[in-house]
């Protein structure tokens, strides 16, 4: 790691009740911590429910929320503030046959006043959609679903909302590959409103609005969870699953329009990642999941990028 990288202050374990905890999410509202995840049987096709943890100090943590459907594995969660003040769950879900097999799937969101009570999921979007993360930006929305289970090429199509429940086609991502491969992406909007997306598995997109026309940058690593955010100085830091020696783990890195650049590795191994991010008191937070402790569980950690 080069001399500047940044510097590690804590890890600390925040969950471990569920069988298996993975895919978080962390915001800060109302002066409190918001971490949320999926707790199920196992990583793969089982039923999923999504659990909200609320915080006071980031150091306890205590089950605030928990949003379930019958049959149906919900997973991915993402947490956001709505421009009237209310709390959005936004998720993937997924149908399963009698024997766990998928069937099909569909966008989900849940909405709170408090964080403790939450509507039943809600879906939106067609079959085989899933919405992975929105990005507020005064009164809009916006989010990339994924589109294609289980084989390539997998499609995303941008959409914006001004209600987490219609969502409006804005335009197709198309990196400039032989097999368009498309994923989980985070989107953030820069105060030039220049629009920049960090997509799995390995892409860099940026557009000037309306979004529509967009050019992408391949990296040469792969990405799996990605998210990133603009901190106070204008640096992008991401986060995700990356490799190293040929195995999993979550890494921190040092982002542009252009460019990723690995710069610290968070304690972690085997199904892994899925971060958080949320910049208070000049340390970046993060939320993420690994299995490099008997289970997969839930950690959080600070991290000093100064």
């Amino acid at each position: 790691m080069p001399d500047d990288a940044p510097r590690l202050l804590s890890v600390e374990k925040i969950w471990d009740k569920g069988p298996h905890n993975a895919f978080t999410d962390l915001i800060r509202h109302r002066d409190r911590w918001w971490c949320t995840f999926r707790e199920s049987e196992d990583h793969g096709y089982s039923y999923g429910t999504l659990r909200v943890l609320v915080s006071d100090d980031g150091q306890h943590w205590d089950s605030t929320g928990h949003v379930a459907e019958k049959g149906v594995d919900l997973r991915d969660p993402k947490l956001s503030i709505m421009p009237d003040g209310r709390m959005l769950l936004l998720s993937g879900a997924t149908i399963l046959g009698t024997d766990k097999e998928y069937l099909t799937r569909s966008p989900r969101v849940a909405f709170s006043d408090d964080g403790k009570s939450w509507t039943d999921p809600i879906r939106c979007l067609a079959e085989d959609h899933w919405l992975w993360r929105v990005t507020w930006h005064g009164e809009v929305g916006y989010s990339l679903s994924k589109i294609g289970e289980g084989g390539d090429p997998r499609r995303g199509f941008l959409y914006k909302t001004t209600d987490a429940l219609d969502w409006q086609w804005i335009t197709e991502f198309r990196p400039p590959d032989d097999i368009w491969n498309v994923s989980e992406a985070t989107l953030r909007i820069m105060p030039d409103e220049e629009m920049i997306a960090l997509i799995r598995p390995n892409w860099i997109g940026r557009s000037q609005p309306p979004y529509v026309n967009w050019s992408f940058t391949q990296l040469e690593v792969s990405l799996g969870g990605p998210n990133f955010i603009r901190v106070p100085d204008g640096t992008l830091w991401a986060c995700a699953r990356g490799q190293h020696n040929g195995k999993p783990e979550t890494v921190l890195a040092r982002m542009t329009a252009t460019n990723y650049d690995t710069v610290l590795r968070l304690p972690s191994a085997g199904d892994c990642s899925y971060p958080g991010l949320v910049w208070h008191d000049e340390l970046l937070w993060i939320s993420y999941y690994s299995t490099h402790e008997e289970k997969t569980q839930i950690y959080l950690a600070k991290v000093d990028v100064s």
